[in-house]
């Protein structure tokens, strides 16, 4: 986050508000101030001048009213209102006084340079108002770029008849002088009092600002995911109280936040650590999560699909074409297989709800079921091959046996063919099942093993001269085994099986006058059986079914000798239970070598008794 500049911060805007509403007082006690002290100047101006012109009305109407002889040696009128005009004093030198009878003639004034207007008529319009309506004239105006004040008061005699007028005119230069030196101090003082109240502001400002600005860097922290630190409490205010209320929501999301944390390593420890893929998207369908797991099932980053399209990574455009058609799937089967192997996902879909049943996601599971779907369909495959394996025995003995009942019995010649063949096939399904308890108690690990230290060549030799005892004429049976000891861990009576079930398929299918190869070789670790017929040979595609449940290179062949189709499968499960492996080379028309290994036993073993 970048850091406020002073001039944009909450700190000068207290100070700038705090400024503005001391001006505008200042203002406003600074206005009144102004015009109550101009009003008061004033009106102690026109006051002081009243009290003149009062008593200058008071002498002069006694000099007006007083009978003169000069003769008697009396004063003239105007002489004496010149004198008594001469006795007024005033504070202001640019005051000027003049008196003027009815007859608008000057007969006295105080200005020296104005004596020369004793005598003559008065121009002034205030004067002729006076003496016209008999009453007092006020006025105020410029002269000369100079404010004035005039004022003239009638003289009445002792019959009420205007016998002249006092013309005064004095300057308000004076007064409006004192109001600005007053208004000039009142601002002086408001101008330190502002700097004085801003430097304050700027300190008030910064106690409220501080822990504001502390509770910002603490915000800033939290938002890292820090909440080991505290803000200072300053105070027990509306302030102080957001600290503690700040310090108790730190404590909180600490709480909280190590809880998600917790339960966010968690679950990703699970997903990490799943065989099962899992996949998250929003409502719209766009992938937000992905778990290793998913991804290799897919062959996708998890990184690089975030925000892909979750149908298109299933590959399901074709068959799911909205988002919302998931929820009602539930599950289904996605086929990945390419030439070369198949791959099954089954997917599980389920829909992530609000509060307000609302979906806000989907969550799919994805898992591997290449191998469950194989075993399912060899289950399937192996009960429909155990049915058809029964039922063409029993459908034979039931020919057999309803021809007799018919009357087949009676016949001498045709009644023991017929219960001959009844037997044989009885025999054959009683080893096809005693071959299907085998394969089961072998699947169940059921099966007992009686192992015992052996030495395989003598034993190899030992199966061999029995088989040469019952072999057809016509069937050659070359050994190839080393003189030589060698001691292996296994189970005789498997071991005999085994290699009669190999020995026995390979005279089967061996054509009259064939040759079958019989070798042993002694390798460093274990031991190489090989055993090869001349037979009419497997197709390379085919090689590896040999072994399954109930395959028959030649199933018209297998059924004519009795085989039951589980002799192989039999085999490669007791090879494999002596920790050995067996397999299969053929080529068509050049027949089939069938081979198995089994561990040779160590020295340090072979000399215990």
């Amino acid at each position: 986050m970048n850091k406020v500049g002073f001039f944009r911060s909450i700190q000068l805007k207290f100070i700038i508000i705090y400024i503005l509403l001391l001006l505008l007082a200042v203002q406003v006690i600074g206005s009144f101030f102004s015009i109550r002290l101009e009003d008061d100047l004033m009106g102690s101006f026109k006051t002081s001048i009243n009290e003149r012109v009062e008593l200058l009305s008071y002498n002069l109407e006694q000099a007006f009213e007083r009978e003169r002889n000069e003769e008697d040696g009396d004063i003239p009128l105007q002489q004496e209102v010149q004198q008594i005009v001469e006795d007024i004093s005033t504070d202001n030198a640019a005051t000027t006084v003049q008196v003027i009878d009815n007859q608008r003639r000057v007969l006295g004034t105080n200005r020296i340079n104005e004596m020369d207007e004793i005598g003559k008529k008065s121009t002034q319009p205030l004067v002729q108002q006076a003496l016209f309506f008999d009453s007092q004239q006020k006025n105020e105006f410029e002269d000369n770029g100079e404010s004035v004040y005039v004022q003239v008061e009638p003289i009445f005699d002792s019959e009420g008849l205007a016998v002249g007028v006092i013309y005064f005119q004095s300057s308000l230069e004076g007064v409006y002088d004192q109001v600005e030196g007053i208004n000039r101090l009142f601002f002086q003082g408001s101008v330190l009092a502002i700097t004085i109240s801003a430097i304050l502001g700027v300190l008030v400002a910064r106690t409220i600002t501080k822990p504001i600005k502390e509770m910002k860097e603490q915000a800033q922290i939290m938002a890292n995911g820090d909440f080991t630190q505290t803000l200072n409490i300053y105070g027990k205010d509306e302030i102080g109280q957001l600290a503690e209320t700040f310090n108790d929501l730190n404590s909180r999301l600490k709480h909280s936040y190590a809880t998600i944390e917790e339960e966010r390593r968690k679950l990703s420890s699970v997903l990490s650590n799943m065989s099962d893929g899992v996949i998250a998207t929003d409502n719209s369908g766009a992938i937000t999560l992905m778990n290793e797991a998913a991804g290799r099932l897919i062959g996708n980053n998890p990184e690089e699909v975030i925000g892909d399209f979750l149908l298109d990574i299933l590959q399901l455009e074709g068959k799911i074409i909205d988002i919302t058609d998931l929820q009602d799937s539930g599950s289904m089967i996605i086929d990945f297989s390419d030439d070369d192997s198949p791959f099954l996902i089954r997917a599980n879909f389920s829909t992530v709800l609000d509060d307000e049943e609302e979906i806000t996601g989907f969550i799919t599971v994805i898992s591997d079921v290449t191998e469950q779907e194989k075993v399912e369909q060899e289950r399937r495959d192996f009960v429909s091959n155990v049915s058809h394996e029964l039922r063409t025995p029993l459908t034979t003995m039931k020919s057999y046996l309803e021809a007799l009942t018919d009357g087949a019995w009676e016949d001498k010649d045709i009644a023991p063919k017929f219960l001959s063949v009844a037997q044989g096939e009885t025999d054959r399904m009683i080893r096809m099942v005693n071959d299907l308890l085998q394969l089961s108690k072998m699947d169940s690990d059921e099966l007992p093993m009686h192992k015992e230290r052996a030495e395989f060549a003598g034993f190899f030799h030992h199966v061999i001269d029995r088989f040469e005892m019952n072999s057809p004429e016509k069937i050659k049976l070359v050994r190839e085994i080393p003189d030589v000891q060698s001691y292996v861990w296994m189970d005789k009576d498997k071991m005999t099986q085994i290699l009669d079930n190999i020995i026995s398929n390979a005279i089967k299918y061996s054509p009259e006058g064939g040759l079958i190869r019989l070798k042993l070789e002694v390798k460093r670790h274990y031991l190489l059986v090989s055993i090869k017929d001349q037979g009419m040979g497997i197709a390379y595609d085919k090689l590896e079914k040999v072994f399954e449940r109930f395959y028959r290179a030649d199933k018209a062949r297998a059924r004519k000798f009795g085989g039951t189709g589980l002799g192989l499968a039999i085999t490669k499960e007791l090879v494999e239970a002596h920790h050995g492996t067996i397999w299969a080379k053929s080529k068509e028309g050049e027949g089939t070598t069938i081979l198995f290994t089994l561990p040779l036993m160590n020295k340090k073993r072979r000399g215990v008794r």
